[in-house]
């Protein structure tokens, strides 16, 4: 028996390929379904089930595609309504794996059909639990996600939640090893741990969500306090993946269409399409296409990507380092952005050598900021998350979280120069491409963000512990 968790740190997503004696199961599988194919074609295997542990809000599972290339069942939980075909799991129903045996184990509260897939050895022995959005490790999955069905409020899944923690997964084992389906940075919980791998055992003990003398009431109080608004596009893939969709290897071509210089401006100019750079913030600083949007690749791109841009349905033009396009277009149809249509040929190198018109953001070093704050009141902004400006922040601060920048752009329109910040650098700069490209450009990001800020001396105020808040 083999298992491999795959994780993808941009989602802050495990998938999981297993093997035993030649047949494989897959859990939860990207987009891209190339890996899974070379890896059962290096164990000389086959590919029998796609498991899928609930319409998954935050990405766009492969298991369309991957049952397309493999003629492997797709299998869903009780209460699965997919418009293709697939598998409709009954509570406790046995999947065959080589040697092993995955059981269905409904457990309903992040979603109504949320299952949980119990893995037993050749001899017969709870060895795992793949635990989808249903337990994470330090968390379990938020209860506010799944369409309304009927009159069934966040309050209900809670309470369904609570349910089946108590009657699936707490009665097992301690030794039993559990394998969730995100970890730390994803939206979809609220206290995740960093680490992807854990015990039953050591989550009955520190995980909050499963004290033995929890009430119900108390539960459902805990696991809602605190719980921020979805991204946008969270509804948009699950429709996406309940209905299917476009097949990966058609958006990489189209996608990944080099355009010259020309055909790049009249593309832009010509259509709605959103000109995404996706450099580094010091190279996009330094110069850019006027109006284009910085969520760079070495962040946490396609999240950001889909909760800045929201409408998964939005063209898009790529500016990306050379050898990176095909990576781009991979990385934003995880989350369901297809309608990329090109990228422009040599980079951003190509648009200064045609002599187009470009923009620049002003940067300084934390140093000179601490000067001029010493010696002058100014508009400071710092768009981390609330819960990262309470814990510490800049004396005289705003918090304008870059999440909900759109709310807060009243506030920037004032014709005095302000300051943009976030922790190290990355966010604030996105934050700067998006008022730029509304016409507010009296901005300057300080680089290195807080973590400068501190080093070089700037008051802030006093540290508060984030899991007091």
């Amino acid at each position: 028996m083999k298992i491999e968790q795959i994780y993808t740190g941009c989602l802050s997503q495990g998938a999981y390929y297993i093997e035993s004696n030649g047949e494989v199961a897959v859990i939860d599988p990207l987009r891209e379904v190339k890996p899974y194919l070379d890896r059962a074609t290096k164990d000389n295997a086959s590919i029998k089930y796609i498991f899928e542990t609930h319409f998954h809000a935050d990405f766009v599972s492969g298991h369309v595609t991957l049952a397309k290339e493999t003629g492997a069942a797709i299998i869903y939980g009780p209460h699965a309504n997919p418009s293709f075909d697939a598998i409709i799991a009954k509570d406790g129903q046995e999947f065959k794996l080589g040697n092993i045996t995955i059981i269905a184990l409904h457990t309903p509260g992040h979603t109504m059909e949320s299952t949980t897939f119990l893995l037993r050895d050749k001899n017969g022995k709870d060895h795992a639990i793949f635990s989808g959005d249903t337990l994470f490790l330090g968390d379990v999955g938020r209860p506010d996600l799944a369409q309304k069905m009927g009159v069934l409020t966040e309050r209900d899944l809670a309470g369904f939640l609570y349910e089946s923690l108590r009657t699936k997964i707490m009665p097992l084992a301690d030794d039993v090893i559990v394998y969730p389906a995100h970890g730390a940075g994803s939206a979809c919980g609220k206290n995740m741990m960093k680490e992807t791998v854990d015990t039953l055992g050591n989550q009955k003990k520190m995980n909050y969500a499963l004290r033995a003398d929890m009430t119900k009431e108390e539960f459902i109080d805990e696991v809602i306090d605190g719980l921020l608004p979805p991204p946008s596009y969270f509804p948009l893939n699950v429709k996406m993946n309940k209905e299917g969709y476009e097949d990966i290897y058609d958006i990489l071509k189209r996608g990944t269409q080099a355009l010259s210089a020309d055909a790049f401006e009249a593309a832009a100019n010509e259509t709605d399409a959103l000109v995404l750079d996706v450099r580094t913030q010091e190279e996009f600083a330094k110069g850019h296409i006027p109006r284009s949007i910085f969520i760079g690749l070495n962040g946490g791109f396609a999240p950001w990507v889909g909760s800045l841009i929201a409408d998964v349905k939005q063209p898009i033009l790529l500016v990306a380092p050379e050898g990176k396009e095909e990576e781009t277009v991979t990385r934003l149809s995880r989350v369901g952005f297809d309608n990329t249509f090109g990228y422009l040929k040599g980079g951003f190198d190509t648009w200064k050598k045609a002599a187009f018109e470009y923009d620049t953001v002003t940067s300084i070093q934390a140093t000179t900021f601490k000067e001029i704050i010493s010696s002058d009141h100014v508009p400071i902004f710092d768009v981390r998350k609330e819960g990262e400006y309470l814990s510490g922040h800049v004396v005289n601060a705003n918090n304008t979280p870059l999440d909900y920048l759109n709310d807060h752009l009243e506030t920037f329109q004032c014709n005095q120069t302000f300051y943009l910040h976030c922790a190290g650098g990355y966010r604030s700069m996105i934050a700067a491409s998006i008022l730029k490209s509304r016409g507010i450009h009296n901005l300057i990001d300080v680089a290195g963000g807080f973590k400068s800020i501190k080093e070089a001396g700037i008051p802030v105020s006093k540290f508060v512990c984030p899991s007091t808040l």
